[in-house]
Parts: C-alpha cells; sequence; structure tokens
C-alpha cells in the first residue's frame, strides 16, 4: 500500500492502515501487518507563551486557587497529571524543591521551588485548607483531576482571548524554552523536565530564542564587506 499524491487525505490514510492493522490482528495475520506502510507523525513546533501572555493567563482566573495552580504547573514544567497527584507533602519549602514522584517513565525527580510560587501557595492554603493532594477536587481529600486542570487552562485562556492553540501541557512547553531563553543549559533542563532522552529536550532548541538576538542575513554582511 503507497500513498499516491491523489489518495485520500493524510488522516483517511490513516485509519485505512489502522483498521486493516486491527483486521489482521484479529485474523492471526501478523505477516500482513508487518507489510502495512508506517506513518510519519507530522513534525510540528510546539506552541509556547510569551512573557507577556504568561502573566496575563495567570491573572485571568477569578480564584485564587486557580492562579496559584497555573502559576505553579509553569514554574515547575508539571505535565498535567503530575500537577493532579501533587500532594501537600511533596512541598518542601526547607530545600525549596517539589519532589514529582512516579511520573512519566516510573521516574520519580525533583524540580526548584519558586519562591513567588511558594508566597502564592502559603496564602492559598491559608484560604482553603487542602487535605493531603494539594489541590483537591469537589471533596476535600480527593485530588483535583486532570479534566478539572484542562477546564481552568480553557476557561483561562478564553478569558485573555488567545488565538493560538493552549492547553496544560503548553506552559511546560513555555517552561523549558524560558528556561533555554535564560540561558540553563540543555543537559539540566532535561533533568527537569524528566526526558529520558536528550533528543527530546532538544525540541525546544528550535523555539527559543536565546542567542538569536543579532540574527542576520549572510547578504547584509556580504555587502558591507564590499
Amino acid at each position: 500500500m503507497v500513498r499516491e499524491k491523489r489518495s485520500p487525505c493524510l488522516s483517511n490514510f490513516k485509519f485505512t492502515v489502522y483498521g486493516l492493522r486491527y483486521f489482521y490482528r484479529l485474523l492471526g495475520m501478523n505477516h500482513r501487518i508487518v507489510e502495512l506502510p508506517s506513518i510519519k507523525a507530522p513534525k510540528k513546533l510546539s506552541v509556547v507563551l510569551n512573557y507577556k501572555e504568561c502573566k496575563a493567563l495567570f491573572k485571568a482566573p477569578a480564584l485564587l486557587k486557580h492562579r496559584v495552580l497555573l502559576a505553579l504547573i509553569y514554574s515547575a514544567g508539571l505535565r498535567v497529571g503530575e500537577a493532579s497527584r501533587l500532594r501537600l507533602s511533596d512541598i518542601d519549602s526547607g530545600r525549596m524543591m517539589i519532589h514529582i514522584r512516579q511520573s512519566k517513565y516510573a521516574k520519580d525527580r525533583y524540580v526548584p521551588l519558586s519562591p513567588l510560587v511558594l508566597n502564592g501557595l502559603q496564602r492559598y492554603c491559608k484560604a482553603y485548607h487542602p487535605v493531603d493532594y494539594l489541590f483537591n477536587g469537589s471533596r476535600r481529600g480527593t485530588p483535583l483531576s486532570t479534566v478539572g486542570i484542562q477546564y481552568v487552562v480553557r476557561e483561562s485562556v478564553k478569558k485573555c482571548g488567545f488565538t493560538k492553540g493552549i492547553s496544560v501541557h503548553t506552559l511546560r512547553h513555555s517552561y523549558a524554552t524560558h528556561l533555554l531563553e535564560f540561558g540553563m543549559d540543555i543537559v539540566s533542563i532535561k533533568e527537569l523536565l524528566g526526558h529520558s532522552r536528550i533528543e527530546t529536550t532538544m525540541i525546544y532548541l528550535h523555539v527559543a530564542q536565546s542567542n538569536r538576538i543579532n540574527l542576520f542575513s549572510p547578504i547584509d554582511r556580504l555587502y558591507k564587506k564590499v
């Protein structure tokens, strides 16, 4: 099977291949699965918020709880599941670290706790009195769900009037990109993000503007020398 120029769109092509794979698997025809073409994922750069957009997003929610939640996710580069599972005991204000437990790849890691975010967390805890989990759901002692966190981000984006596609993960992308722009090395960022491979982290090199202040075209320098 080869997708030619006049064949259906990529999404239809993908569903056809996936359907055939499932069909062959049911029939035990694994040799036919191997013969099917691989489908390459499109290479797209991550959506990243600029500094002004980040500040606007953190101010957007009416509730202190939600403002602190968004700031914390960005400040620590958290995945949505990591933010949902954070417990009060994971915030180490003595060492100014956040303990992220058994996340992707079943790995633990520590990330720095921002003094600004700690101040927000203290105000939030004093007002809301969370139990066990840092951000409780509808019932105290239960975690705020990933769906709930996604709702907070979605409503905040609407309030800001942003038109680019922004999700919870956009805050993690922005965290990594901004660290690069502020001069942190790529290996340190890899550890903070909890990536298993440096190649995954290096995608942010294509987005960050660090060391790109004096971009120019070679033709300008060419004629300058004449």
